[in-house]
């Protein structure tokens, strides 16, 4: 885990590349602007510098960042490899955008539960691979071994089991009712989740996962993920018409000279090349 400065940085370097990558900018380029504005007081700039030298020689991203496992996360590691996997859909520009937010949680009061929801709601948006992805989210250094144990569960478990009902039976709520009901809790696993976090997932059992993961956003204040933003294509609209005019236009010409007495070809001469003389 790093200091504070350390993810704000790093939330600002996201968020410039995923500005300006928009603009069709070589990710080497942008990597070479963005170097000299980062806070050179964090580690972020010579994380910078490495990312860059692998990029020129492998012209990929994702093998410098699961080498700098000391600074970046396996999360992180694992946005980046799929992004540039050429058989998916995951555009570098969402993985940008959901490690920005990831890293701005990470700055701010972040806690075991909300940083798993986050990082499985990226999953889920994005149709991610669960098995890696959760093998990578467990791997994170904020997870304890009993975080790391019940992830691994999930990670086995996850489209056989309902995820309201895992988080149900690992939460502090399970653990008061099933005392109310005079059952001993002393060999009960211990609680991942809080009271609230075990309410909202009893009453959205049987439900879509999106639903439970809204309602915790909205109740507890968890972070939400990132969605893609369509591309907007109205700015092209007004260059094409400019085109499809132009050649209405010369078309237009084409017609009334060859109404008043036939096209003069003359204008579309070209002088003849010597080719002997050349």
């Amino acid at each position: 885990m790093l200091d504070r400065s350390e993810y704000v940085e790093q939330a600002y370097l996201f968020q410039l590349l995923r500005e300006r990558i928009i603009e069709q900018i070589p990710l080497q380029e942008l990597l070479e602007q963005v170097q000299m504005e980062l806070l050179v007081t964090t580690r972020l700039p010579m994380a910078v510098n490495y990312l860059l030298t692998e990029l020129k020689h492998s012209g990929l991203l994702s093998p410098a960042v699961e080498r700098l496992q000391h600074y970046f996360t396996p999360f992180q590691a694992f946005l980046i490899s799929e992004a540039e996997d050429e058989t998916g859909r995951f555009d570098m520009r969402v993985a940008l955008h959901v490690m920005q937010a990831d890293a701005k949680f990470r700055s701010d009061a972040i806690t075991p539960a909300g940083l798993f929801l986050f990082q499985f709601e990226a999953l889920c948006r994005n149709g991610l691979n669960y098995d890696r992805g959760l093998k990578a989210v467990a791997a994170d250094p904020q997870f304890d071994p009993a975080w790391q144990s019940w992830i691994g569960e999930v990670r086995n478990q996850v489209g056989f089991i309902d995820l309201a009902d895992m988080i149900f039976l690992r939460s502090e709520e399970y653990l008061r009712l099933a005392t109310q009901a005079g059952q001993d809790v002393r060999d009960k696993p211990v609680a991942l989740f809080g009271e609230k976090e075990g309410r909202i997932a009893q009453a959205n059992r049987r439900k879509d996962p999106t639903y439970l993961l809204s309602a915790l956003q909205r109740h507890l204040n968890y972070p939400p993920v990132p969605r893609a933003i369509p591309v907007d294509t109205a700015k092209e609209l007004l260059p094409q018409m400019m085109r499809r005019m132009e050649r209405l236009e010369a078309r237009l010409k084409l017609l009334e000279e060859e109404a008043r007495g036939g096209i003069d070809l003359s204008k579309f001469y070209v002088p003849p090349t010597d080719f002997a003389g050349s």
